[in-house]
């Protein structure tokens, strides 16, 4: 069997910008038999299978029980989640913006904070069986980024519906809609992320700037998003740095450039987000890649 190692990258159409922040295509045949821990980030992971289920031995959350999706849907977390595949996987990954959610899924990303889901529980059965058969229908990265690209279009489009039962359950997003969350959340908020995202700014000057107490922008910043504002500034600077990382890379210059006060500062923070060291973490990611120089491995990008 020859070996396939696919990875691609595209764009959202200009509409779904504002909501998602790119997509990531994914296609492997004959490898070795591995496990990939998906990292605390910014973006919400929404994941459309082409082939085999996506397999979760552990989550985020470790009272959560591992299982295998169709599509899943993951809110922002703290921890590392656990994926194994027995040398086939493929799929599409959606980052969300969790500032989108309500728009694109009708709850805010704090309803999903720290959760994997079926997608089916916020989309619909019918939704997601139609994009994976479209998917598996496409012909290349370009056409597949399309197919979730005006699934998520329609999305847009339908109704406002109410995201959780009593219970803690979702409701079927295609029973007929009856009230919900609003498209959008409080601006605040939504100033309150972008400042924590693009630089070293302290709460407390954020809520000064929208004229919150540090307590209620907390309060209000982590039932919009599904963190506390210093938990997302934090994972946001992990998840800069990590990007950075590459084989060869020094990791003191790493540290140094993403500001954290020293190597072992970064280190700590490594272990405390994904659970291993930076050089174990590049070893996992990065070593089949090497390993297969000269195979039919590539990445694409399509802007």
């Amino acid at each position: 069997m020859s070996v396939v190692d696919e990875y691609a990258t595209g764009r959202p159409s200009a509409r779904l910008r504002p909501h998602v922040a790119f997509y990531s295509g994914y296609r492997q045949r004959g490898v070795a038999p591995g496990r990939h821990r998906g990292l605390p980030s910014p973006y919400l992971t929404l994941i459309f299978t082409m082939d085999e289920p996506l397999i979760v031995d552990a989550h985020p959350d470790p009272r959560q029980r591992g299982g295998s999706y169709d599509a899943l849907i993951g809110g922002l977390h703290l921890g590392p989640a656990i994926i194994s595949h027995e040398g086939r996987q493929s799929g599409v990954q959606v980052a969300l913006r969790p500032l989108g959610c309500r728009a694109l899924l009708g709850v805010p990303a704090g309803e999903l904070s720290g959760l994997d889901l079926p997608a089916s529980s916020v989309l619909g059965h019918a939704r997601i069986a139609e994009v994976r058969e479209r998917l598996y229908a496409a012909a290349s990265w370009p056409e597949r980024f399309a197919v979730v690209d005006q699934a998520l279009c329609r999305a847009l489009d339908r109704p406002v519906r109410i995201g959780w039962a009593a219970g803690g359950a979702l409701n079927d997003p295609e029973a007929p809609a009856h009230g919900g969350f609003p498209r959008s959340g409080a601006p605040e908020v939504a100033y309150a992320w972008e400042r924590l995202m693009t630089g070293s700014v302290s709460v407390a000057a954020v809520a000064a700037e929208v004229g919150w107490s540090g307590r209620h922008l907390t309060a209000r910043f982590r039932a919009e998003v599904g963190l506390r504002p210093k938990e997302a500034a934090r994972v946001a600077r992990f998840d800069r740095a990590r990007r950075a990382l590459r084989p060869g890379a020094r990791i003191a210059d790493v540290a140094g450039g993403f500001g954290f006060f020293d190597q072992s500062h970064f280190v700590r923070e490594f272990h405390a987000l994904a659970g291993c060291a930076p050089g174990t973490w590049l070893a996992d990611e990065f070593g089949f890649v090497q390993a297969m120089a000269g195979a039919d491995a590539h990445h694409e990008r399509y802007d």
